[in-house]
């Protein structure tokens, strides 16, 4: 009879699903002891997985705890085998080893150590040693030594609070994973910029065009919110927006898929709740995942809400209107310029942008004239920041003022205000502006990214802006709206000087 038990164990423990589903037990989300089973979206991950994965996905679908299980389960059952886990923070790290990984091997069925011999050799607050040489860590980064399964956990966020973090893992952790390793970079989305966002591009638009996929090729996974089961609720306790409602139409006509009426009562509700970042937590479609707004940014509401109300579209030129522009000047950063109109109606139409680096300022005039050529411009007012007059392109006789000047630019120079009073500027402004989606989207990208910085030891925003590529675009929109006045403001500003100076004559 034991000989019987031990044989079906054995062929039971050659089965890698059956493993999963049957050795393993974790914390779940009520903090009690349970069996981890593989849930559809980990079971289907598992029957699609390829050597280099992205998973975009909706929240709680739980890949972070199966790719300690599956990590575990590897190390268990080959020898000489490493595996990491790379989490965004150092308490993340030790949660993870702590709860995951070595709550599942502790809890291993005292059967199988019978069977298999698998001591630990060593343990430590973030890596499991095997008696069979293989090994299990989490970390922040990784780059020495061999790693045969590699699991980044949440790399948008990462990309997005610790960009040099994300540049270690692409040129780090990632080249330690052999051809035939496994790699699973795995997130909700954090804006259309970063590692995480650019691999799920590349992916994506390879799964487009149905192109086959070398070893060291990323295949892309999406989980969206309506393809779990139990985000449902009554139908009956909710009342959908006209918003939701066209929500809902649009999706099932992009998707030819029907949502239930329980799926659009958890969506609305949830809805209601999370705001702007619904889309990002539980994205219906890879598209508005990426597009949504980016945790910290300062203008995200705004931008969603511009999008909503179809103010990011086709924004014709109108001739009969002077085109303005605002500038970041920068010896070694981008410099940026924003061409806009202001229309009669109070509306500032941004109709273009243009950037580039490492020219002089002979460049910028060359594409203001191009671009008056090309599309018609009539220049009006050229904004620049207040310190123009100090600063120069290299020439130490001249500022970049008089540079400007002598090339047939008159710059006006913006106020000097606090970060914080242009920020809020813009925020006056921004219900107010329409963009031209096509050319002005890296402008538009700029803005979205604007965030402010994550403090890593305290664990919050700071309230000072993360200077990095997206500083400099929202740098020259925020010139536009502190250095620009309306006619109907220019008008009110001479009346009352005016008036001021006739109240000091009659003194």
């Amino acid at each position: 009879m034991r000989s019987v038990i031990y044989d079906d164990m054995k062929r039971n423990l050659s089965n890698r699903f059956w493993r999963l589903n049957n050795l393993y037990k974790i914390i779940d989300k009520k903090g009690d002891s349970v069996r981890f089973t593989l849930n559809p979206e980990q079971t289907k991950f598992v029957s699609e997985m390829h050597t280099r994965n992205s998973i975009l996905k909706a929240r709680q679908l739980g890949f972070t705890t199966f790719s300690c299980i599956f990590g575990l389960d590897l190390c268990l059952f080959n020898s000489n085998t490493s595996v990491g886990i790379i989490a965004q923070t150092m308490d993340d790290v030790k949660k993870i080893f702590r709860n995951k990984v070595l709550y599942a091997y502790k809890n291993l069925p005292s059967s199988l150590r019978a069977v298999t011999g698998l001591e630990a050799q060593a343990e430590n607050a973030q890596e499991l040693l095997l008696a069979n040489n293989s090994s299990i860590a989490v970390g922040l980064s990784f780059r020495s030594g061999t790693l045969h399964f590699l699991h980044v956990s949440e790399l948008g966020k990462i990309a997005a609070r610790f960009p040099q973090r994300a540049e270690e893992v692409q040129t780090g952790a990632l080249p330690t994973v052999p051809t035939d390793g496994i790699v699973v970079f795995e997130s909700t989305a954090e804006g259309d910029s970063g590692l995480f966002y650019d691999t799920c591009d590349v992916a994506q638009r390879k799964q487009r065009m149905n192109e086959p996929l070398s070893p060291l090729d990323f295949k892309f996974h999406f989980f969206p919110w309506y393809e779990r089961a139990d985000y449902v609720l009554p139908a009956h306790t909710v009342r959908l927006t006209p918003e939701q409602d066209a929500y809902f139409f649009k999706m099932e006509q992009e998707l030819s898929y029907k949502f239930s009426p329980e799926q659009k009562a958890w969506y609305a509700v949830m809805s209601n709740s999370l705001g702007e970042k619904m889309k990002r937590e539980y994205p219906t479609t890879p598209k508005e995942a990426f597009e949504q707004s980016i945790e910290g940014a300062y203008y995200s509401k705004y931008l969603v809400q511009a999008e909503a109300q179809g103010r990011v579209c086709a924004v014709p030129f109108e001739p009969l209107l002077q085109v303005h522009t605002s500038w970041d000047l920068g010896v070694r950063d981008t410099n940026p310029i924003w061409f806009f109109q202001y229309s009669p109606q109070g509306q500032r139409r941004y109709i273009n942008y243009y950037e580039n680096s490492g020219e002089g300022l002979e460049h910028y005039a060359k594409v203001l004239e191009e671009y008056a050529e090309k599309y018609g411009y009539r220049y009006g007012e050229h904004i620049a920041p207040h310190d123009v007059r100090v600063r120069d392109y290299g020439n130490k006789a001249k500022s970049r003022y008089e540079t400007a000047l002598e090339l047939g630019i008159k710059f006006t120079i913006c106020p000097s205000v606090s970060i914080e009073d242009g920020i809020q500027s813009v925020r006056n402004i921004l219900p107010s502006c329409v963009f031209d989606k096509a050319n002005c989207a890296e402008g538009l990208k700029a803005l979205r990214h604007y965030r402010k910085k994550w403090n890593e030891d305290r664990g919050c925003f700071e309230n000072k802006p993360l200077h990095d590529w997206a500083s400099n675009g929202a740098d020259s929109f925020r010139y536009s709206a502190v250095g620009f006045k309306p006619p109907v403001q220019r008008q009110e500003q001479t009346h009352a000087q005016s008036t001021r100076g006739m109240k000091r004559g009659r003194r």
